[in-house]
C-alpha cells in the first residue's frame, strides 16, 4: 500500500472520489476544505494500492499531531463500496508506518457520525479499537429521525402557533450579511463570541456549492426575527447556524422556522441533524441548548473522537493471521473448510453403505 500527501495536482482525483464514496460528502470537496487553507497546515492523504486510490483522510498537523480534521466538524476515513474490514486494517497499518517515518507522535481522529453514511462505512471504528485508540472525547449532537417523528413539546407547539399568530413569515435568502449581523449579535450577546464564517466567506461557499448551502430566515413586517444556514447532505439536513434574537424569542419565530424546515425535508431526508449542545471539549453539557433541540423531537448522536498513538500496534492476531492478504487468505480457508467438509462427509456415507451391506450377508450390486 501507498501513501502519498495531498497536493493541489490531485485535486479532481480527491474529488471525484469523495463524490462516489460512500460516506463522503460535500465538506470533504477541496474546494470547500481549501477556503479556510490560510488557517490549517493541510496534511491530507491519499491511500493506493496497485496504484488505484482507495481511500481519502482529510488530515491538518499541528505540533507533531495530526488532526482529522480541526477545520471541519469532522473528518475520518473516506472510503468506497470496495473497502472491506481487513483493507481497512492495512490502511491503519500503512498510517501508522507513515506517522512514524514524519515523526508524527499521535492522530486525533474525529470519526463520521454513521447518519452523515450512505451505505455503512464504520470500518474505521473497529480498526481505531483492534489498533488501541483511546476515546478521548464525546460530543452530544441531536437529530430527528424524519421517518419516525416523534410528538413535539407543548413548549414548542405553543410557541409555532403563536409565529402564526404575529404573522411571521419564513422563506429562503441570500442576504448573508444581515445573517451574519443577527448572529454575531447573539453570540457576543450569549457567548461573548464571533461566528466562525464571514458574510464573504458564505457567499463564497454558497456560490461554490449552491445545492448544499441555503439560509432562511424567518421575519416580521421585513425585519429578520431568526435564521438558519442549513448545509444539505444525501440523507439529512444539518443547521450549520441556527439565530434568533429577543423579540424572534418572544414570538416563536425560530421555532416556526424549525417546524417548517422539518415539514419541508420530511418526506426527501432520513434525518434532521440540529448538532452538538456540548461546550468545553464536551465535557459541559448546555442544557437549555438540547431541551429546545429535543422539545422537536430530536435524539441524542455521539460525535466520537479518539486518540491513536504512532507507537500503537495492533491488539490481536488479525493481521498476522492473514498475512496482508487478507482475502486470499479468506478464500484458502474457505476451500480448506470445504473441502476436509466434503471429504469427510463422503467417508462416513461410504463406512455406513459398508457396514449396512456386512449386517445384511453381502454386500450390494
Amino acid at each position: 500500500m501507498k501513501i502519498r500527501r495531498y497536493e493541489m495536482r490531485h485535486c479532481a482525483d480527491w474529488n471525484a472520489f469523495n463524490k462516489d464514496s460512500k460516506n463522503g460528502i460535500f465538506m470533504f470537496d477541496r474546494n470547500y476544505m481549501d477556503y479556510h487553507a490560510d488557517r490549517f497546515i493541510d496534511h491530507s492523504l491519499m491511500f493506493y494500492e496497485d496504484s488505484k486510490l482507495i481511500a481519502l483522510l482529510p488530515l491538518n498537523i499541528k505540533d507533531c499531531v495530526l488532526y482529522s480534521h480541526q477545520g471541519l466538524t469532522f473528518g475520518g476515513f473516506i472510503t468506497n463500496s470496495i473497502m472491506k474490514q481487513y483493507k481497512m486494517l492495512e490502511c491503519f497499518k500503512a498510517l501508522l508506518e507513515y506517522m512514524r517515518e514524519i515523526k508524527a507522535q499521535k492522530m486525533i481522529y474525529k470519526a463520521i457520525p454513521y447518519i452523515y453514511h450512505k451505505y455503512p462505512a464504520q470500518e474505521d471504528i473497529y480498526a481505531l479499537s483492534l489498533f488501541g485508540a483511546k476515546p478521548c472525547r464525546t460530543d452530544c449532537s441531536s437529530s430527528i429521525n424524519l421517518a419516525h417523528l416523534l410528538s413535539m413539546s407543548k413548549g414548542r407547539k405553543a410557541q409555532i402557533s403563536r409565529a402564526k399568530r404575529e404573522g411571521v413569515v419564513i422563506e429562503s435568502s441570500t442576504n448573508f450579511p444581515a445573517f451574519i449581523t443577527l448572529l454575531n449579535e447573539v453570540l457576543q450577546t450569549k457567548h461573548n463570541t464571533q461566528a466562525v464564517h464571514s458574510a464573504k466567506e458564505l457567499e463564497l461557499l454558497y456560490n461554490r456549492f449552491k445545492e448544499n448551502i441555503t439560509l432562511y430566515i424567518a421575519k416580521q413586517n421585513n425585519e429578520i426575527l431568526a435564521a438558519t444556514l442549513l448545509f444539505i447532505y444525501p440523507n439529512l439536513v444539518h443547521t450549520q447556524y441556527l439565530a434568533v434574537n429577543e423579540k424572534g424569542r418572544e414570538v416563536g419565530a425560530l421555532d416556526l422556522l424549525i417546524k417548517t424546515l422539518i415539514d419541508k425535508y420530511a418526506t426527501t431526508k432520513q434525518y434532521f441533524d440540529f448538532g452538538i449542545s456540548t461546550e468545553n471539549n464536551g465535557l459541559f453539557l448546555n442544557e437549555g441548548l438540547i431541551a429546545q433541540k429535543e422539545g422537536f423531537g430530536a435524539r441524542t448522536i455521539a460525535h466520537s473522537f479518539y486518540e491513536l498513538s504512532a507507537l500503537a500496534t495492533i491488539t490481536t492476531n488479525a493481521m498476522t493471521t492473514m498475512g496482508g492478504g487478507g482475502e486470499s487468505y479468506l478464500y484458502f480457508r474457505y476451500f480448506f473448510v470445504t473441502t476436509f467438509f466434503y471429504t469427510f462427509t463422503l467417508y462416513c456415507l461410504v463406512f455406513l453403505r459398508l457396514n449396512i451391506a456386512k449386517t445384511k450377508g453381502g454386500f450390494y450390486d
